[in-house]
C-alpha cells in the first residue's frame, strides 16, 4: 500500500470526534518525515539516563527543539484547527515508547484529571502519532467511546511495578462495553479529548510500540503558569491570544 497523506477533515469527522471523544486518522507526515522522527527518538532513547524508562519521556520538546519541526508543522495545524479553531496553543508532548517484552501498561485514566486545575477550561486535544506500528499485540491505546461526556470519575491507586501511572478509574465507573482498540499503522494517528477515558496494555510482544503525543488547546484556555505544580511552557503557534493577556507564551525556538 502506498503512503498517502490525509490532511482534510470532514464535518462528519468533526462531529464524530465531538460525539465519541476520539477519532482515528490517516498519515499527516510523509514517510521520509516519519523516518527522520523515528531515527531521532531512537537516539534519544539510547541516551536516556540510567534507570529512566522510555515510557517516561515527558515534554521532550523542552530539551529537543528539533521536535518543533513536527509540533508546529502546517499540516498538523491545519488538522488541529478543524477541531479547536484557528487560535492554537501547544500545551505539551510526550513520547511513550514501550520496549518489546516488558513495555509498561497505562491504566485507565483521563488526561484532564492528571493535569489537575492547571487549565481553565480543560480543553485539550491530543494527537497520538504512531512512530511504530501500534496494535493490540504490542499495547495499542484503547478508549471508552463517549466517556468524555461525564467527568466526575472516581480513582484508586494501582501497583506502580508495571504501570506508568499510580492511579486509575475505578472499575465501577468504566463502561467496558464501549471499549475501542485504536490500532494504527506506522505514521497514522488518532485524536482524543482530555476527558476521554483511555488505557493501554503492557507490551509483551516482540515489537516495540512507540507513540508521540502532541497536545494542543485553543488560545482562550487560561494557564496559571507559576501557580502550577511544576515549571511548564506553552507556545502560541497560530492565531491570537484570547485570554486578554492572562497567558504568558514562550517563543517557539529555532529548529
Amino acid at each position: 500500500m502506498s503512503w498517502q497523506l490525509e490532511t482534510t477533515v470532514s464535518d462528519e469527522q468533526v462531529e464524530f470526534y465531538k460525539e465519541n471523544g476520539y477519532i482515528t486518522f490517516g498519515r499527516i507526515f510523509t514517510e521520509s518525515e516519519l523516518d527522520t522522527l523515528r531515527d531521532y527518538v531512537d537516539e534519544m532513547i539510547e541516551n536516556l539516563p540510567e534507570g529512566r524508562r522510555p515510557e517516561q519521556m515527558d515534554v521532550p520538546h523542552f530539551e529537543h527543539p528539533f521536535l518543533f519541526k513536527y509540533l508546529t508543522h502546517p499540516r498538523v495545524l491545519k488538522v488541529i484547527e478543524r477541531f479547536i479553531g484557528p487560535d492554537i496553543v501547544l500545551w505539551s508532548s510526550h513520547f511513550i515508547s514501550k520496549r518489546e517484552h516488558d513495555g509498561m501498561a497505562v491504566p485507565w485514566h483521563q488526561d484532564g484529571v492528571y493535569w489537575g486545575k492547571s487549565l481553565e477550561p480543560m480543553h485539550v486535544i491530543t494527537m497520538w502519532l504512531a512512530v511504530d506500528e501500534s496494535k493490540v499485540e504490542n499495547g495499542c491505546m484503547r478508549v471508552i467511546s463517549g466517556s468524555h461526556k461525564s467527568r466526575d470519575r472516581r480513582y484508586e491507586e494501582v501497583d506502580r511495578t508495571n504501570n506508568l501511572f499510580g492511579s486509575e478509574v475505578v472499575e465501577a465507573d468504566l463502561d467496558t462495553s464501549k471499549v475501542v482498540n485504536l490500532e494504527l499503522e506506522v505514521g497514522e494517528c488518532h485524536f482524543h479529548d482530555a476527558w476521554t477515558i483511555h488505557n493501554s496494555s503492557p507490551n509483551v510482544s516482540q515489537k516495540r510500540r512507540c507513540g508521540y503525543t502532541m497536545r494542543y488547546m485553543p488560545a482562550d484556555v487560561r494557564y496559571p503558569g507559576a501557580e502550577w505544580r511544576r515549571k511548564h511552557y506553552i507556545y502560541l503557534l497560530q492565531g491570537k491570544d484570547r485570554t486578554d493577556g492572562f497567558n504568558t507564551y514562550t517563543p517557539v525556538p529555532e529548529f
